[in-house]
């Protein structure tokens, strides 16, 4: 039998490395006696068929910390390419210093399956003897891996429970100096905004329609790289994202627990209160959009004082009577037991609440509250207007500012950075910018007509009355913003929108004209 035609040729690079240059301009260094002790374990090792090949991988002036070393990517790449069999090195920290990298470089050795060996250590992966201590290092790598992570968990979850800021994504409202949460005013005042939609919408879509139609954006800020981000449309995710956030009631969270943060507030918590209410009712209903197939009145609009839920319309029949209910939903979904008030008639509360709509026309202090509140609202919505303005303009200074980036270097990480959408952001911003002039003026020339509002409220009766049951259900959720059903004491609270008392009279008042 012929041994030496059985014998498998192996196929050898030296891979060798220093740290600094120092001493790299002898005539005989470092990487010279390390290279040497390899090529002399490869002649050891002739009969088993093992030959040097002719290319050096030499990493001098290289740490060992990371992998970004010209040689040790060339023998990587050369090792893909299927031209080397066996690595050989000096000492194991010769190939690195760190425990997760060589767990790299081991798995892209294994997968090519090329052997490794330490001279000095007598670490040889081809022998089992090396795959084991191969294996005790693959351990101790994956040790090393979860202590990393079980620390960086740790330090984030005490750094959340002590209320600081962690890092993440900036927040629309705030802007991060020195590791804290400080408010940015012309932002936190559209973020009330938004909240103030959905309280008036209950609905996310109609939303994501009026901040897009404004131009408004996410969040915008600039990485540590000079990179920008965010800037883009609002979606459906990211305003639920954005209204269901603790972050802006001065919580911090961290999973499922909540604490007291070191940043500002910049919604109020009844608000935001009310706003996760409907986000939930929204969710399991579909929101004030689904079909109200009966014409159920206070439907979206009536709400459990006691468990703070909103009620659903219900009925049951005897007969051929069909009696309607408005049911909490505590009582629904956990049992009758866990409401101290689980239902109330239908027909009674409607009864109520529109003559408590009644009554406004006949009593004159209600009346001159009343229009106080719309008067309000006026004022309130200017100074919305007015902030929404400044945004604006910041915007467009802001993307006028990276247009003359561009124009100075058109090239961003050898990408042509997007001329066509900083132009559509500032145009959109523009026209926006317009709209809000003429409303502000609208508004700054508009005056409460007293009268128009008096002649609505005394007329509602002949009004009501007129109406189809689909028009009036549409009439009741213009005028009513909630009604809170308080059953353990008896008291019944309304809450109505004065905008749509305000929108009611300039309509009627056309049409009496």
């Amino acid at each position: 039998m012929n041994t030496k035609s059985q014998t498998k040729r192996v196929r050898c690079a030296v891979y060798t490395r220093k740290s600094t240059e120092e001493g790299l301009e002898q005539e005989y260094n470092s990487l010279d006696a390390q290279r040497d002790a390899a090529e002399a374990y490869v002649v050891s090792q002739k009969h088993e068929g093992w030959e040097l090949v002719a290319k050096t991988y030499d990493d001098g002036g290289f740490t060992g910390s990371n992998m970004e070393r010209p040689a040790l990517q060339c023998l990587l790449a050369d090792i893909e390419a299927g031209e080397v069999d066996c690595v050989i090195v000096y000492k194991v920290d010769r190939l690195s210093r760190s425990l997760l990298d060589f767990t790299k470089i081991i798995e892209a050795f294994d997968q090519h399956g090329v052997s490794f060996v330490s001279v000095t250590q007598q670490f040889n992966t081809s022998t089992s003897m090396g795959r084991l201590v191969l294996n005790v290092l693959l351990s101790f790598a994956q040790f090393e891996r979860e202590m990393i992570s079980e620390r960086i968990r740790d330090k984030v979850a005490a750094s959340r429970r002590r209320g600081k800021w962690s890092g993440g994504i900036p927040l629309l409202g705030y802007t991060v100096e020195n590791t804290k949460l400080v408010v940015d005013e012309v932002e936190a005042d559209r973020v009330r905004q938004i909240f103030e939609l959905y309280l008036k919408h209950r609905s996310l879509l109609p939303v994501v329609k009026e901040l897009n139609r404004r131009g408004w954006t996410t969040k915008q800020w600039v990485t540590k790289k000079g990179d920008h981000r965010g800037g883009r449309e609002f979606t459906k995710n990211a305003v639920y994202k954005l209204l269901s956030n603790a972050t802006y009631i001065g919580k911090i969270r961290y999973k499922e627990e909540t604490h007291e943060g070191e940043h500002e507030p910049i919604v109020p918590h009844d608000v935001f209160g009310r706003v996760q209410t409907q986000l939930k009712a929204n969710g399991q209903s579909g929101g004030t959009g689904v079909r109200n197939k009966h014409n159920a009145l206070l439907k979206g609009l009536i709400w459990c004082q006691a468990c703070g839920r909103p009620m659903t319309h219900s009925f049951s029949c005897k007969g051929n009577k069909r009696y309607r209910y408005y049911v909490c939903g505590t009582a629904m979904q956990r049992g009758w037991s866990e409401c101290p008030a689980p239902s109330v008639p239908a027909g009674e509360i409607e009864r109520f609440v529109i003559e408590q709509l009644r009554s406004i026309g006949r009593d004159h202090v209600l009346m001159e509250q009343t229009i106080d509140q719309i008067e309000s609202r006026s004022k309130q919505q200017l100074k919305s207007l007015e902030s929404e303005r400044k945004g604006l303009e910041r915007q467009i200074r802001n993307d006028h500012e990276k247009l003359r980036a561009v124009a100075a270097n058109t090239k961003n990480n050898g990408r042509v950075v997007g001329l066509a959408e900083l132009q559509s952001r500032i145009d959109a911003a523009d026209a926006r910018l317009k709209e809000l002039v003429s409303q502000f003026e609208s508004l700054g020339n508009q005056v409460v007509d007293a009268s128009a509002v008096k002649r609505l409220l005394s007329d509602f009766d002949q009004l009501w009355e007129t109406m189809p049951p689909r028009e009036q259900v549409r009439l009741a959720s213009l005028l009513i913003d909630q009604v809170e059903f308080d059953g353990v004491d008896g008291n019944i609270a309304i809450t109505f929108h004065d905008a749509g008392l305000e929108s009611l009279a300039g309509n009627h008042a056309e049409v009496s004209a």
